[in-house]
């Protein structure tokens, strides 16, 4: 029997031996054939698959999102193939860009602070000049 065994797939793939069960579980890999004495055989192509999860991973989407786009990209007996990667892409590409902004904001807000020599949070909060955005309403007391 050819294939990869558990461990050699892991290795060959830049993952731990467990991510491939949990991918399993999750719907993203196949569960592999097995030997006569049980041990999982999995087909070289395992390995694309994992890197191509990973670089997904990489770029923000989440598993389920990723077995989204697994299953879009499969062929349908039928049924023409719709990847679907464009709209994803460009959606979790808004997010990132989203993201980003907020931590531009995050980041000069910090900035703010430690070049107005903030060194305790309660007296500068106090200070009608302190740069860091605290919410102005009370609706958020007790909240939590």
């Amino acid at each position: 029997m050819n294939g990869l065994r558990s461990g050699q797939l892991a290795e060959a793939a830049g993952v731990n031996p467990q991510t491939l069960r949990y991918y399993e579980r999750r719907g993203l890999l196949a569960e592999p054939r097995r030997t006569p004495g049980g041990h999982r055989l999995y087909p070289t192509e395992a390995i694309t698959l994992l890197r191509m999860i990973k670089a997904a991973q990489r770029l923000g989407f989440t598993l389920d999102e990723i077995a989204a786009l697994l299953a879009t990209g499969r062929r349908h007996p039928g049924r023409r193939r719709n990847p679907g990667l464009r709209p994803r892409a460009e959606a979790k590409l808004a997010e990132v860009t989203a993201r980003i902004t907020d931590l531009r904001d995050v980041a000069d807000s910090l900035r703010a602070a430690l070049a107005a020599g903030c060194d305790d949070l309660a007296e500068c909060a106090a200070q009608p000049a302190c740069p860091i955005p605290f919410p102005t309403s009370a609706s958020g007391v007790g909240a939590g």
